[in-house]
């Protein structure tokens, strides 16, 4: 029992983390401080692995039980969904090592009796396998279907059903089980400059569509490597389309209410404007300054709250509120467990707060530009007509400067990642007319 990976201890660190509300992305760099290169990359695809399929784990888990999920602890839980995972996913991991492993894991927590269930269950999985076949039809019942092999809250699954319809959530789904693509945004150079400079320096980068300021990188390259030779930062299309739907150029003065980590401010401050970017968060406002440092910018940092924004007569807002996420699972699939409906509306309630405090400080002929990375209408499209009909002195400004297929009817922008492959983005520029 002593000889358990250290790999493994870890990624199971990662998930009771996360189940404590720990966010993914910061459990793992937490338990894979001191691992090797190796074994990190390890854990990163057994942890994202792991929560991304744990709809469809759990499913097959639940049929090999006698008892059902609900008979174990969520630590022994833990244990059997990365080795589930390792046995279905990971080709590179051997099914005794997996199997054996996780024995021991369980052992050290349940004694005997719970090794020998650990070790049954996953022989079971083992000569079964995790086929679409064992799980509910997608056409007999899209949710029930979409929410175990899909792997999604089948509360969600609901909701995007009545408004999107099966062949379309169908495809979202599809789209946040894949891995998301590594996006550069290059700055002060064009694209094609930008691709040179990339290859001079052993990168390969891949111009994705017309009016996208972004790069994506091949498969397997190191960000980190790359941002120290080539001027830029990392950022999804999605949401690089939503600096550019500001159409914010020249010098005018903009503030970014809700500005770390940072990637719109860095858009914004080199396209020449002065940024006043705030946040509530201190590390995170350090974490901006850090790009800063690297690659510029007329930028200065605050400390605030976005409800309660430190400035007046501004010309140009940006408010890039706190929001559910769904158009980013992809990249943070612990998201979809943790979200619930009733946080849902607490967020919606937030961004109204935002929206109404940001009102009073853009300046006549000034412009608010609201933006998020859901794709839920209570936060989005119904959001902005709410406030447009309680703020008859606002009104729907569109833009040219983004492609129009990413423009809706009413002028907004609306990226979604079953249409795009991008992040989902959602953002409503308007103008203050008195």
């Amino acid at each position: 029992m002593g000889d358990v990976t250290k790999g493994r201890r870890a990624a199971a660190a990662v998930l009771r983390a996360v189940a404590r509300g720990r966010r993914l992305d910061l459990a793992l760099s937490e338990a894979v401080a001191h691992l090797s290169d190796q074994d990190r990359r390890w854990v990163h695809e057994s942890s994202y692995g792991a929560t991304r399929f744990r709809g469809r784990l759990d499913h097959l888990l639940d049929i090999h039980l006698r008892n059902g999920l609900s008979s174990l602890s969520p630590l022994v839980l833990d244990y059997l969904r990365l080795g589930a995972y390792q046995l279905l996913f990971m080709d590179g991991v051997p099914s005794y090592a997996a199997i054996s492993q996780t024995v021991d894991q369980v052992k050290e927590v349940a004694g005997a009796g719970g090794g020998r269930m650990a070790n049954g269950v996953l022989r079971s999985l083992e000569r079964e396998g995790g086929e679409a076949s064992r799980f509910p039809g997608y056409s007999e019942d899209p949710e029930a279907h979409l929410s175990t092999w899909g792997s999604h809250p089948k509360w969600m699954i609901r909701r995007w059903l009545k408004r999107l319809g099966p062949e379309a959530v169908r495809r979202l789904v599809d789209t946040n089980n894949t891995p998301a693509p590594v996006y550069f945004r290059p700055l002060g150079v064009t694209l094609d400059e930008a691709r040179d400079l990339l290859r001079d320096e052993g990168f390969f980068g891949e111009v994705v569509g017309k009016g996208i300021p972004c790069l994506r990188l091949k498969d397997g390259t190191n960000p980190a490597r790359l941002l120290e030779r080539v001027p830029g930062f990392i950022q999804d299309p999605g949401a690089a389309l939503v600096t550019e739907y500001a159409d914010v150029w020249g010098e005018d003065l903009v503030a970014d209410l809700c500005a770390a980590p940072g990637g719109k401010t860095l858009a914004l401050a080199h396209s020449g404007a002065y940024v006043l970017a705030a946040d509530r968060s201190m590390p995170r406002l350090a974490l901006l300054r850090e790009n800063l440092e690297r690659v510029g910018g007329r930028v200065d940092l605050v400390a605030a709250l976005a409800e309660k924004p430190p400035f007046r007569e501004l010309p140009v807002l940006l408010l890039d509120v706190p929001c559910s996420g769904t158009g980013t699972l992809r990249r943070h699939p612990d998201a979809r467990w943790r979200l619930t409906p009733d946080s849902l509306r607490r967020l919606a309630e937030l961004q109204g707060k935002m929206l109404e405090a940001g009102a009073q400080i853009v300046r006549p002929g000034g412009v608010l530009v609201y933006s998020t990375c859901t794709l839920e209408p209570e936060e989005n499209q119904e959001q902005v007509e709410g406030f447009l009909s309680r703020n008859p002195r606002f009104a729907m400004a569109g833009t040219k400067s983004v492609p129009e297929q990413y423009v809706d009817s009413q002028g907004r922008l609306l990226v979604t990642p079953h249409d795009t492959g991008f992040d989902g983005a959602f953002a409503a520029r308007m103008v203050r007319t008195s």
